[in-house]
């Protein structure tokens, strides 16, 4: 009997003091997710005032001074949208430019919209560079290298197939390569859904959460990385990092690319001019597979940081304190404003951040709606420290050490002092 009772009362030691830690880990969660609100904001406020300053400085560069671009398109496949995302670098105005677009084979469905482009706009230089079967662990990297190396060019701007620009984009990108200390320019994005709901919210994501992380880590430590959408180059800073194949073995190429160009001594520089991200319709299974990619891809890379990310959200600590009031009604006022704080506080983040910085209207009208991408955040991120295989372009592979990946079904010949030879 004695024992019964004291078995118990351990129970319910243990149940008071579980409940006691999920109050502490809720109020906790708010408060970190509070304090990177009142970061972001101010890293929203220096952007915006350097952009102002960034805007300035490019506009006075005359055009006989701007330097010869060729922009890299790696494409792969029919994508909605397609033939406008790639009609807009045609269109860009730019005194010289070229346009290399890189696909595996020669049956990509994506060539014949390049050439229905190159019959529309044959002032614009434009080739084909086919790469063939990688034999390097990224595709993509693979394709660029023998992009690059087709080219004369030492100013190059490497941009991703759904990516959308205005007319006025290499205008603003480059002039910061005239700077020799400047060794790279990347660009933040906005997204631009379909119609569905998830790309609605993978949108919002793009144009509220991605640009909000960014925009905090390069006040906190400057830019040390790039994002991939797009980005501007000069070859003296990729030969200084031993050329492309050394971002080669990632899945993360760009921020790769961009932390080898800040290790070598190059500035790496956040650009004023914010792009296009182009989403396709897609299911809740889609849309959770990517960004689970993504996030498994910051873990293997930047550990730690990818860790501490989970205290950047701000919805589930809210739910968290909800059902705990819920459970006991002396705490029910706390909970609800626990809550009400978790969802005004992204709710803020969204019109700061996404409507009046990145320029996303739909963040004015659906700022109620980003609270739900947080929490699904959170989720995505909790699920990627299971796990190290992903599907990518159709093809299965796995991550290793320091975010490096391994084809599972493709064998590789990872040759680094060899740069792939390209035919048109």
């Amino acid at each position: 009997m004695f024992a019964l009772t004291l078995g118990r009362e351990g129970a319910s030691l243990l149940e008071h003091f579980s409940r006691h830690l999920l109050w502490y880990a809720a109020i906790f969660g708010s408060f970190t997710s509070t304090v990177f609100l009142g970061m972001a904001l101010v890293a929203a406020l220096r952007y915006w005032l350097r952009a102002r300053g960034l805007r300035q400085a490019t506009a006075s560069v005359p055009p006989e001074n701007l330097p010869a671009v060729s922009i890299l398109k790696p494409v792969h496949g029919l994508e909605p949208r397609l033939e406008e995302t790639l009609e807009s670098f045609f269109r860009q105005d730019y005194p010289d430019f070229e346009i290399i677009f890189g696909a595996r084979h020669e049956q990509d469905e994506s060539l014949p919209v390049i050439a229905k482009l190159r019959a529309k706009y044959p002032q614009v230089r434009t080739r084909v560079v086919i790469s063939g079967d990688p034999s390097w662990p990224n595709a993509k990297v693979f394709s660029l290298a023998k992009m690059m190396g087709s080219s004369d060019n030492s100013h190059f701007v490497i941009s991703d197939s759904d990516i959308l620009v205005g007319r006025d984009f290499l205008r603003n990108v480059v002039p910061p390569l005239l700077d020799p200390q400047v060794g790279l320019v990347t660009c933040l994005y906005r997204g631009i859904p379909a119609n569905d709901v998830w790309s609605q919210l993978e949108a919002l994501g793009m144009s509220v959460e991605m640009p909000a992380g960014v925009m905090v880590a390069d006040m906190m430590e400057g830019m040390k990385f790039a994002l991939g959408a797009a980005m501007a180059v000069r070859r003296d800073a990729i030969d200084a990092i031993g050329g492309m194949r050394e971002a080669a073995q990632f899945y993360s190429d760009d921020f790769v690319l961009g932390n080898l160009i800040a290790a070598a001594g190059y500035r790496v520089v956040l650009s004023h001019y914010l792009v296009g991200h182009v989403l396709v319709g897609r299911s809740l299974r889609r849309t959770f597979g990517d960004q689970l990619r993504w996030m498994k891809s910051t873990r293997f890379s930047r550990p730690w940081g990818h860790v501490g990310s989970g205290l950047t959200y701000a919805v589930p600590f809210g739910v968290l304190a909800l059902l705990l009031g819920l459970g006991n009604h002396h705490h029910l006022r706390l909970g609800e404003e626990l809550f009400g704080l978790a969802w005004v506080n992204r709710m803020v983040l969204a019109l700061a951040v996404g409507w009046r910085l990145a320029r996303d209207r739909r963040c004015l009208w659906l700022c109620w709606l980003y609270p739900l991408r947080d929490l699904l955040g959170f989720c995505i991120w909790a699920i990627s420290f299971t796990g190290n295989k992903f599907f990518w372009r159709g093809e299965p592979y796995q991550f290793g050490e320091e975010g490096r990946i391994t084809p599972v079904q493709r064998s590789i010949e990872f040759v680094r002092d060899r740069v792939p030879q390209a035919h048109d």
